[in-house]
């Protein structure tokens, strides 16, 4: 079998400046991380101006993850079928425009639907670029450093999200959180044309239909399930039958992949048992990354009283010490491994929350704050490398959006998870701690100390998982 990693010499080289190439492609992941997070800190000012309720902001955060984790699988197949460049160049090209429509925006109707409008467009991006990094880098110690600029881009998107959104909302309004993503997102589509060669001749073959279908619209119904338990409890019939049928719709697709031709997934790459970890994996790291930065941007500002600027300045330590330990991974993943890195970066970053859940309702940043957050930081620069190298190691060639799609989608996916099943029980503790007569800055301080050992207990569960994994 024909690999990645063993593809012929000969074979053309996708670009002659290949890690300038990789700059500006994770310039345009950092774009789609970084939008996850970056609207958060302007949704109170945001809402004022649109009229919109905390129901209605809500729709904000799910409009985008909605398309964005639903259509993720299908825009990596489009990718393998029809050109990693081409697929890669449309959806930024669509996340340009939503992006500057979303900042046009007068009526809550025309964000949702440019926010919807971003997704769909990040779904195309995304497992595109991560294809043409495994194309640039077959060598498997040169891609391995290149995964670790990937890793540090990404997690400096979810960490720098919340800066930025501050300084950009306190300065110049909430409109530029998504006006910032035109000209960066103009540069990439001028460079990567003059970096990387044209796709070569399209695969031949029709695109499984029905497959994209099922599994776009199950993959819908689980986050939209999930979304949906925030807002109404895990009990409500909308959840619930949501729930059930993203079952249904998820068994149907694994029925029609069995039977089609050309299926949209072969189930045979999950026989690939690095790519199977490594999903899994990021599934419990996307869980525990999402969840830890919602509850420590609301815990500064709602508990500590820090102002917005001050919550994203807070988190700087955490973003410098996570891209300096990305970029060492690589390094160390060539020494000892990718297995022990992973496993010692999940037990690190667990460490860290569970120093961080010890924090009181009067923390002290320097006293309480900064040792943890940079404990969780050397943590998730190694989780984010490692894994995503487990994730795309060995993957045909002609499979690599596929692999970039599933990542990513294990990605938001477990994100969705984490939000949801972790503020649940961090508010569920609040309200005890409330009807004991806790003050509200002591209740919420106990509600996100339990969300912060969950995510520990993620993170463990994982380490556990790669320890015991059987490998190919």
């Amino acid at each position: 079998m024909t690999t990645l990693t063993s593809l012929p010499a000969l074979a053309a080289p996708r670009s002659t400046r290949r890690w300038l190439a990789l700059s500006v492609l994770a310039l345009a992941q950092f774009l789609v991380v970084l939008d996850a997070s970056i609207v958060n800190i302007a949704l109170p000012v945001l809402g004022r101006q649109l009229g919109m309720d905390t129901a209605a902001l809500a729709w904000v955060i799910t409009a985008y993850v909605l398309a964005f984790g639903g259509l993720l699988l299908l825009g990596g197949r489009l990718a393998d079928r029809y050109g990693h460049r081409r697929v890669f160049l449309i959806g930024t090209a669509g996340f340009v425009a939503a992006s500057a429509l979303a900042g046009l925006s007068v009526s809550s109707e025309m964000l949702l639907g440019a926010r919807a409008l971003q997704g769909v467009s990040a779904a195309l991006l995304a497992p595109a670029a991560l294809a043409l990094l495994t194309q640039l880098f077959p060598d498997d110690a040169e891609r391995t450093k290149a995964l670790g600029v990937w890793g540090a881009v990404a997690g400096i998107g979810s960490a720098a999200g919340v800066l930025l959104g501050g300084v950009l909302t306190a300065t110049l309004g909430w409109q530029s959180v998504f006006f910032v993503n035109v000209p960066v997102g103009a540069l990439v589509l001028i460079a990567i044309p003059l970096l990387i060669t044209r796709d070569g001749i399209r695969t031949p073959g029709r695109l499984d239909a029905a497959g994209a279908v099922t599994v776009t619209a199950a993959l819908v119904a689980l986050v939209g399930a999930l979304s949906a338990v925030e807002q109404v409890g895990f009990v409500h019939p909308l959840p619930l039958g949501l729930l059930a049928l993203a079952l249904i719709l998820g068994v149907a697709f694994v029925v029609i992949e069995r039977r089609a031709a050309e299926p949209l997934v072969p189930l045979s790459v999950f026989r690939n048992r690095n790519l199977a970890l490594g999903n899994i994996v990021m599934l419990l790291g996307g869980a525990t990354m999402v969840a830890l930065f919602f509850a420590l941007s609301v815990y500064m500002q709602a508990v500590l009283g820090y102002d917005a600027l001050t919550a994203g300045l807070t988190q700087l330590p955490l973003a410098g010490v996570l891209v300096i330990v990305a970029g060492g991974v690589p390094a160390l993943i060539a020494r000892v491994g990718t297995r022990p890195v992973l496993i010692g970066a999940l037990l690190v970053l667990a460490a860290g929350l569970v120093w961080l859940a010890a924090a009181p309702a009067d923390a002290v940043f320097v006293t309480h704050l900064l040792g943890p957050t940079l404990l969780i930081g050397i943590g998730l620069g190694g989780v984010v490398v490692a894994t995503t190298q487990l994730a795309v190691d060995g993957v045909e060639g002609g499979e690599a959006g596929l692999a970039g799609g599933l990542v990513n989608t294990s990605q938001q996916i477990g994100g969705a998870i984490g939000l949801a099943v972790l503020g649940t029980v961090a508010g569920l503790r609040t309200a005890a701690l409330s009807a004991e007569g806790a003050s509200s800055a002591e209740a919420l301080t106990g509600g996100f100390s339990w969300l912060f050992l969950g995510a520990a207990g993620l993170a463990v569960i994982g380490a556990g998982i790669v320890a015991v994994w059987r490998r190919d």
